[in-house]
């Protein structure tokens, strides 16, 4: 077995094992309200439950070159945002958000994604998805990096209000099969839910 020393790699060659290793990973699309009123969208695969009472779910949100990407800035700012689950018949219109116009311009508009209102916060969702959660920021943390300059935003959001289509909805469960949600790989690659087996949990 290869014995590796992760502080003797460059962040890149790090990236590479970990994306690679850690898989598959969820994707939560990310939508956001800039400063001036622009609905930012974006994916993100560092993307995680952490508590369930009270409900909260985590994304890392990484820099390039010690810069706070849109997504973190608003999200600090606002303290407002909307998660989505990536599926099957989403994911297309959300890769193409992974692309980075200038910050006045929207991703969402750029996928022609559909803005839907929230309930209890200001920022927008989109109708494409078929689970959204409307999230206040509850913890941001700035981690990583060398020198003192942080290589990411950790962000906790606090889910506020959920969105699930009915035909999802099972006596309070979600039925995973019409879910369809896909997540990611390495590289360009994601992945379909693929056979599911069961294993009993010992009490």
């Amino acid at each position: 077995m290869l014995s590796i020393n992760p502080s003797n790699l460059p962040a890149k060659e790090n990236y590479k094992f970990l994306i690679g290793s850690i898989i598959p990973r969820p994707i939560a699309f990310v939508t956001s309200l800039s400063e001036e009123g622009v609905l930012n969208g974006a994916p993100f695969s560092y993307f995680n439950i952490v508590s369930a009472n009270p409900p909260l779910l985590s994304i890392s949100i990484q820099r390039n070159g010690g810069k706070r990407k849109d997504t973190a800035r608003n999200i600090l700012h606002h303290r407002e945002f909307v998660v989505h689950i990536t599926d099957e018949k989403n994911v297309e219109k959300i890769n193409i958000t992974s692309a980075t116009p200038p910050a006045n311009e929207s991703e969402v508009e750029l996928a022609e994604l559909s803005p839907t209102s929230s309930e209890k916060i200001s920022v927008p969702g989109i109708k494409e998805a078929q689970i959204r959660f409307e999230c206040i920021l509850e913890h941001s943390l700035e981690l990583g990096g060398n020198n003192s300059e942080p290589s990411c935003d950790f962000i906790i959001g606090r889910i506020v209000q959920y969105h699930i289509e009915p035909e999802l909805y099972e006596k309070g469960r979600i039925n995973q099969e019409k879910l369809g949600a896909v997540s990611r790989l390495a590289g360009n690659d994601y992945a379909k839910i693929g056979e599911v087996f069961t294993i009993k949990r010992p009490r």
